[in-house]
């Protein structure tokens, strides 16, 4: 075992160690930090794609101070018939304890999944035949979708022995009710991507991105042109192959201008109840799922969320990404990526330099904080931030009231959470600065020493093991954003 001297105890300028094999705008941003990449085992961060996750959980061993951007099972909540299988469960169980919180588990379309639900979705689609749409249960960027209204029209997949439920080839699918009713701009569907940071499960501790955006078919939608996908499915993977593909705007539009577009048209109230019913699906989305997610210390999941909503405001959930793209398509979509990842990286906190008690860090909100749900502090008029304008300033604390009221009702130890730094006094940068270096040389020493103490196996008990507002929204009296190009001249 390596000695450390005096001087490299002393020594606070090292950078931090990051590991990945993205070369996007997750790259940019851990540069941009100051870190360093490393191809070894000698990482603070890694972010990883999915699959290594169970090569690393199963055979790895983590230092205490490393952090990792996957929980090892979040496919109960980003494969499709996993989600539809959680909610469906979540909501039998609400029922069977007489929660009237299982009226508020409808925000999915009735699915099923199939081969092994086919009988019952025959049944269900000689009730109802509607249009409906079959999805491959783990393929992206709009791959192997297509949409039908009779039976006879799926006969291609199902004459394919792999459907067949006993084959273990048996290639699955999620059908469910096709969304006829879309609200559209300017004649045109979309759907929106929306950011989750959750950093523990047990408890459950969940951010909330304030902005986000829609992406846009090119085309007209006809609901009655099935075939054509680019109508039906705004994946950019589709619609950049269209010659009607805006490749400036990338069909993409901020959440923020949209939020204000539609308080211009519907006013304040009814957008603000639609903004909030969307935040609650993400909210209910994740509690669907965490008695079954393995919480683990060293990790945390951005997820992506795939909203959209009908012309009667009701919003429904389309799907969860583990993995949202975080390439940029535009200069506007390159920034707005590159600051949600620093606002990320600023809460996951190598560095050591929050103090337990943020409620908003950068554009995130903390929204489920130790299992309580947490409403917007102060006299806003709004339920919710998404849509917000995101402050210059980088973080906003709770007011020490609200910690120990927060303390006594999760009935929790005074925790690195509440008591970190104190109550809500601000920290010199001096002070700050001081502890963060300290942090970082703690993690150099420890690793230098191979640190056998501090190793956690992520086996055993160290599995379901828990991990560690102000500006107003909407922009009142503010000129409403410029929407995707060419679409603003359809508002009308």
């Amino acid at each position: 075992m390596s000695k450390v001297s005096a001087d490299e105890k002393k020594s606070s300028h090292q950078p931090l160690r990051f590991k990945t094999n993205f070369r996007n705008t997750i790259y940019e941003a851990l540069k941009e930090r100051g870190w360093k990449e490393t191809e070894g085992e000698d990482w603070d961060l890694n972010w990883a794609e999915r699959d290594i996750m169970y090569e690393v959980f199963d055979t790895g061993h983590f230092q205490s101070f490393q952090r990792i951007n996957h929980f090892r099972n979040d496919r109960e909540l980003c494969r499709k018939d996993l989600l539809a299988k959680n909610l469906k469960k979540r909501k039998r169980q609400l029922i069977k304890e007489n929660d009237p919180e299982a009226d508020n588990y409808d925000f999915w379309p009735t699915t099923y999944v199939l081969p092994g639900d086919y009988p019952l979705f025959v049944e269900e689609f000689k009730r109802s035949p509607e249009v409906w749409i079959m999805k491959p249960i783990s393929k992206s960027q709009g791959k192997g979708i297509f949409m039908f209204t009779k039976l006879q029209q799926i006969n291609k997949w199902k004459s394919d022995s792999r459907w067949k439920p006993e084959r273990e080839d048996a290639e699955a699918y999620v059908v469910q009710k096709y969304i006829m009713n879309p609200f559209c701009v300017g004649g045109q569907k979309f759907d929106m991507r929306l950011y989750a940071l959750c950093t523990s499960y047990t408890p459950l501790n969940v951010w909330f991105y304030r902005s986000g955006f829609c992406r846009f078919s090119s085309q007209r939608y006809d609901p009655s042109d099935l075939d054509n996908e680019a109508v039906h499915l705004t994946n950019v993977a589709i619609q950049k192959k269209l010659d009607t593909y805006d490749s400036v705007s990338g069909g993409k539009w901020e959440i923020r201008g949209l939020k204000m577009y539609l308080m211009s048209r519907y006013g304040i109230a009814a957008v603000d109840k639609l903004f909030h019913d969307i935040q609650m699906i993400i909210i209910r989305s994740l509690q669907s799922v965490q008695q079954v997610m393995i919480s683990d210390k060293h990790c945390f999941e951005l997820y992506g969320f795939d909203i959209m909503f009908d012309d009667n405001f009701k919003p429904w959930l389309i799907e969860v990404n583990a993995s949202p793209s975080l390439t940029a398509n535009t200069p506007e979509d390159r920034l707005l990526k590159i600051k949600l990842l620093t606002s990320v990286m600023d809460i996951v906190d190598l560095e050591g330099a929050m103090k337990g008690n943020e409620v908003r860090v950068g554009g995130f909100d903390l929204i489920v904080d130790a299992g309580q749900i947490r409403k917007v502090a102060g006299s806003s008029v709004y339920s919710c931030m998404l849509g917000a304008e995101i402050p210059r300033e980088n973080v906003e604390r709770k007011p020490r009231d609200e910690i120990a009221e927060t303390a006594d009702q999760t009935k929790l130890p005074t925790s690195k959470r509440t008591a970190r730094g104190g109550g809500g006094e601000q920290e010199s940068k001096e002070s700050r600065d001081k502890r963060t270096n300290s942090r970082i040389s703690q993690n150099r020493i420890q690793r230098a020493n191979n640190a056998p103490s501090g190793a956690t196996p992520i086996t055993g008990s160290s599995l379901g093991a828990g991990g560690g507002s102000g500006a107003s929204g909407g922009g009142r009296n503010k000129r409403i954003p410029a929407t995707p190009q060419g679409r603003l001249k359809n508002f009308g």
